[in-house]
């Protein structure tokens, strides 16, 4: 018998919401009973119509808003929650001792660094703020039946830093809605970024690397896509002489499978990853990507990884210039799809997560044998 699964969102937008929809969406595919509580999904709502409650929590310390969603939860009556994004998590963490929890912990806050994350010696620690936002995650994680991290990186971060046991750590890749392969037919020509305009994602790292003269061929053009507090200044650093007219800004898209088939090849050039959808998105459209090498990126890729270092501007311009260069990226490309399939696919992440759900629902309990009853004393 399937289970009842409920996920917890908080976002309309974001990573964490569209891997909720392409995995609870393939889970009903599946014949699984599914209901999404939280915001109407900017992208992809129409896909878990009828499945959807709208109930909000509408900052940090709504806590009435925490109760409402659990309140909603319970009148379900599912047999296991999954919680989706940081706020989610402490939401549902209130069910734990009704009902199996699993949270999904997908990022840690923007100003954790890469040599910070990965244990290094010296590296320098977050702000305060941040530590108490990772001290919280940490509770979280021991309060919950499970925390599924789509990277092993962020499975070892969670162990070593924030001391979570190993055994409440699951290793599940993202579901993702992958697009038809369509890979290059022939020189990288037209580069796209695809994120979350803020200062982590690397966007004016990557207009520096493309302004050193030779970098980038008179042909080439580079699209972004997406918005958010860093736009303006890289408007501004796209207007310099070596990229006057040669980039464009989209902004916040809904439509970033089409547009990734409409490219060469996706440029991520990030300070600080898990992984990122994008990427399995441009895996399984057949294009080339070259991206920086953190948290899980360099396992997504595998042996088509093309990576620079976090913030080297010169080591993205020599993978850019690599990669325009390349004659047969087509290649690549197809491999890519073909691991995306095999990884990322809906259908693939839903038994994955249905296999844990049903370890963590507790079995029904047996009905105590009937009472004999003792033969009457003769009289």
């Amino acid at each position: 018998m399937s289970p009842r699964v409920a996920f917890v969102l908080t976002q309309d937008s974001g990573g964490p919401v569209d891997v909720t929809v392409a995995l609870a969406a393939a889970l009903v595919e599946a014949g699984v009973e599914v209901r999404v509580f939280g915001p109407e999904p900017r992208r992809g709502a129409e896909r878990i119509a009828g499945r959807h409650e709208d109930v909000v929590v509408a900052r940090k310390g709504d806590v009435r808003g925490a109760r409402r969603v659990r309140a909603a939860v319970r009148a379900w009556r599912p047999d296991v929650v999954h919680a989706q994004d940081r706020r989610a998590g402490l939401v549902a963490a209130g069910l734990r001792r009704e009902l199996p929890v699993v949270h999904t912990y997908h990022g840690v806050p923007d100003d954790v660094t890469e040599p910070w994350f990965r244990g290094r010696t010296g590296a320098p620690p977050p702000s305060a703020y941040t530590r108490t936002v990772l001290a919280a995650d940490a509770v979280v994680a021991r309060l919950v039946a499970r925390t599924v991290v789509p990277a092993d990186a962020m499975g070892a971060f969670l162990r070593r830093r924030l001391r979570v046991p190993a055994d409440r750590v699951v290793h599940l890749d993202n579901a993702v809605e992958l697009p038809d392969p369509a890979p290059p037919s022939g020189a990288v020509r037209r580069l796209v970024f695809v994120g979350l305009l803020v200062e982590r994602k690397g966007l004016r790292t990557l207009l520096d690397a493309l302004a050193i003269p030779g970098t980038m061929p008179p042909d080439a053009t580079l699209t972004v896509v997406g918005d958010g507090p860093e736009r303006a200044a890289a408007e501004r650093s796209a207007t310099r002489r070596e990229l006057a007219g040669r980039v464009r800004f989209l902004g916040f898209r809904t439509d970033v499978p089409r547009l990734l088939r409409e490219h060469d090849a996706l440029v991520l050039p990030s300070t600080m990853e898990q992984q990122p959808l994008v990427v399995a998105e441009a895996m399984a459209a057949g294009k080339p990507v070259l991206a920086t090498e953190t948290g899980g990126v360099a396992d997504m890729l595998g042996a088509h990884a093309r990576l620079a270092a976090p913030g080297d501007v010169a080591g993205l311009a020599a993978g850019l210039r690599e990669l325009f260069a390349e004659p047969d990226p087509g290649r690549a490309g197809r491999l890519l799809a073909a691991a995306a399939r095999e990884r990322f696919a809906p259908e693939v992440s839903a038994r994955r997560h249905l296999a844990l759900y049903r370890r963590l629902i507790p079995a029904p309990a047996s009905p105590a044998p009937p009472r004999r009853r003792r033969p009457a004393r003769p009289g």
